[in-house]
């Protein structure tokens, strides 16, 4: 794909931090993408397109939600939960990405899923643990994730779920229901 377009988005509407985090998202996506068996172009393509809109104000993203019939009980005044949704559904009218395994990449790059492609693993990972990211925990994170990539799913999983609700705010139900799939498949890897 090219992804010239894109990137003149990304120049032009991102914050330099973010264009920082994007391109560190593409690089250590593509690396995952080759360590664990990805289509590492598919991995770079989704992770240049995953935070289009993270830093779009909420009226703007509201009216997105509107338009493009988001469940507006879940994603209106929700940026941290649209701004992927959006972003899955902007690639595939404005841009031609019809690619159903990177369109998901990007619209479960937040919360996960159930079931989740190796793709959609490979991106949701990436975003946590690229180079500029530094939060307790983080390096801990990366040596999970180049252990194996399910045991760093569930250990994003687990740490987001911990912080949200330590916040008081109600967790995702993907994210809920992503973290006991990825409990029970790493019980099954050890044979628990």
């Amino acid at each position: 794909m090219n992804t010239d377009s894109i990137s003149n988005y990304i120049r032009d509407h991102l914050s330099e931090k973010r264009r920082t985090h994007t391109e560190g998202v593409r690089t250590t996506a593509a690396e995952l993408a080759r360590r664990y068996g990805a289509d590492p172009e598919k991995a770079e393509t989704a992770a240049l397109f995953h935070d289009m809109f993270r830093g779009a104000d909420r009226d703007t993203l509201n009216r997105y939600v509107d338009e493009l019939g988001l469940d507006p009980g879940r994603y209106r005044d929700n940026p941290n939960l649209a701004h992927g949704k959006i972003a899955a559904e902007i690639m595939r009218r404005d841009y031609g990405v019809t690619d159903p395994d990177i369109i998901n990449a990007v619209r479960y790059h937040t919360t996960g899923r159930p079931g989740m492609s190796l793709l959609e693993k490979v991106v949701f990972i990436a975003d946590a643990i690229e180079p500029s990211r530094d939060y307790p925990g983080v390096e801990e994170l990366r040596k999970a994730t180049w252990r194996d990539l399910d045991e760093g799913c569930l250990a994003a999983l687990s740490r987001t779920s911990k912080y949200v609700k330590s916040r008081g705010i109600p967790l995702d139900e993907d994210t809920a229901k992503a973290e006991a799939y990825f409990r029970r498949l790493m019980e099954n890897k050890n044979g628990e």
